[in-house]
């Protein structure tokens, strides 16, 4: 097919380091030009969008979705058709998945099993996160193959979900060793499984089955010793280490002292855990509490969002995500009668940037670079796809958002695109909203009207060793 041309003029085009007010031209999905006045011949068969008084910005990357994931009993509702539409009305044109094998199964047939679902069905660019949930030689080469033949540059190990995905601290330090010698980025969800299980059956032996239960058996301090512990172990093999969901302050600290202490190492909020709090699990309504059960749980104390927002803006923290894994209240049912079987998950693919935007960039905690940096560049840079991603510059892939910082919206279950009947940023006021939304060069996204289908996003391979991760980790094995 003939791929458009796209001029996008007037606006102001807003990286992470600069912005200025220049026009970009797109041709075969990749920009070819930013400049002033742009007038690229010939003028017919020209898509022409007005982005006066609108900054035009990279792409969101969300690095952390669970589309149609199978867990816990069901299956996430937004698969990768939703859940990549809902990603690009809200001005992402990036997800990153995880392919989760179970224990003692083949991580390259998870890993071309989800490719099987997202391939035919995304309507915007992916890649795939591995999970490493058991430990063999037949894993550690099934690693350097998934770096070396299909563009995986990162790992996830568990420390929770005991005897599902978890994995001990002589496999995180094994698959750490092993993430360090193929140059990929060691990702761990960061919660003492052990701690959980045993306050789980503690809480249920009280009595306690509705979803406050779930925050009770996994208070803040359980996420804050594994965090400490995967760093502690990470160091020592002088491995990158990626903390996903990061969901309290204590937590947050750790990340943040580690980096002091010169740890390389990087730490992931997520829509939920900036926009919204745990008070919620006490809420009179079941359905109510039981929508926002997600691990690690959100924490009760209501100032954790503005905590860590202002240490996503000081570079403690490091990148955006969602952890979108959304199940509907039939779903979430199955627990009714014991917190530890309603499924864990909540929405945000489609609202990150607007709550990102109205808790960070409108309550004047960060800039509109710093806003670029941990919605979409850092993540780019990180996963090895700077600059092809995450820039808005000639040659990058033309993955680009028109946004008005001025016009507003109200998030709503009733008007979202998630595949789920239940919003837990509901009533929301956001500044900040994407106008039209571009992907590999063509508009799928104006004006509330989808011009997309089923498989038109590509899967993206990440090369290994990152440079914007891997130099210092070099450096400092030859020092």
């Amino acid at each position: 097919q003939a791929k458009q041309r796209l001029l996008i003029k007037g606006g102001k085009v807003v990286n992470d380091d600069v912005s200025v007010v220049a026009d970009v031209y797109v041709e075969d999905g990749v920009v070819q030009q930013v400049g002033l006045n742009l007038k690229p011949e010939p003028p017919t068969g020209l898509v022409v969008l007005d982005a006066t008084n609108k900054l035009v910005i990279p792409g969101g990357i969300d690095t952390h979705t669970h589309m149609q994931f199978p867990f816990m009993g069901s299956r996430s509702k937004d698969d990768f058709y939703t859940g990549t539409k809902a990603a690009i009305a809200g001005g992402t044109t990036m997800i990153i998945d995880f392919a989760i094998p179970q224990k003692g199964c083949s991580l390259i047939e998870a890993f071309d099993k989800w490719r099987s679902w997202a391939d035919p069905r995304v309507c915007c660019d992916y890649a795939l996160h591995v999970a490493v949930t058991w430990w063999s030689n037949k894993v550690k080469e099934e690693m350097k193959s998934l770096v070396q033949n299909k563009g995986v540059n990162s790992f996830k190990m568990f420390m929770a979900y005991k005897d599902l995905y978890m994995v001990n601290d002589e496999e995180l330090y094994a698959s750490f060793s092993c993430c360090k010698e193929l140059g990929a980025v060691a990702q761990v969800h960061a919660e003492n499984g052990e701690l959980i299980a045993q306050g789980a059956k503690k809480m249920l032996a009280m009595g306690i089955t509705g979803p406050e239960g779930h925050e009770l058996c996994r208070p803040e301090e359980v996420e804050a010793e594994a965090t400490q512990r995967a760093i502690t172990i990470a160091n020592a093999v002088n491995c990158p280490l990626f903390v996903v969901h990061v969901m309290s302050k204590s937590s947050a600290k750790v990340i943040s002292n580690a980096r002091r202490e010169g740890k390389v190492v990087y730490g992931e909020p997520i829509a939920a855990s900036l926009g919204t709090d745990g008070t919620n699990y006490w809420n009179k309504d079941w359905a109510h509490a039981a929508a926002h059960v997600m691990g690690p749980p959100l924490r009760p104390d209501p100032s954790t969002p503005g905590f860590l927002m202002n240490l996503l803006a000081n570079d403690d923290l490091s990148v955006t995500a969602t952890d979108n894994c959304t199940f509907d209240i039939c779903q979430k049912a199955l627990g009714k009668d014991d917190f530890t079987k309603i499924p864990n998950g909540v929405n945000g693919v489609e609202d990150r940037m607007s709550v990102v935007w109205e808790k960070g960039v409108y309550s004047g905690k960060m800039d509109e670079n710093r806003f670029v940096a941990v919605t979409s560049t850092n993540a780019a840079k990180i996963f090895n796809l700077y600059p092809k991603k995450g820039r808005i510059a000639v040659g990058s892939d033309a993955d680009i958002v028109i946004w008005d910082p001025k016009a507003t919206r109200t998030i709503s279950a009733k008007t979202h695109h998630q595949a789920n009947n239940f919003n837990i940023f509901e009533g929301m006021v956001c500044h900040g909203v994407p106008v039209a939304t571009v992907s590999r060069g063509k508009v799928v996204y104006e004006g509330g009207v989808f011009n997309v289908s089923a498989g038109e996003g590509k899967y993206v391979s990440r090369p290994p060793f990152p440079p914007y991760v891997y130099q210092r980790v070099r450096q400092r094995e030859q020092v």
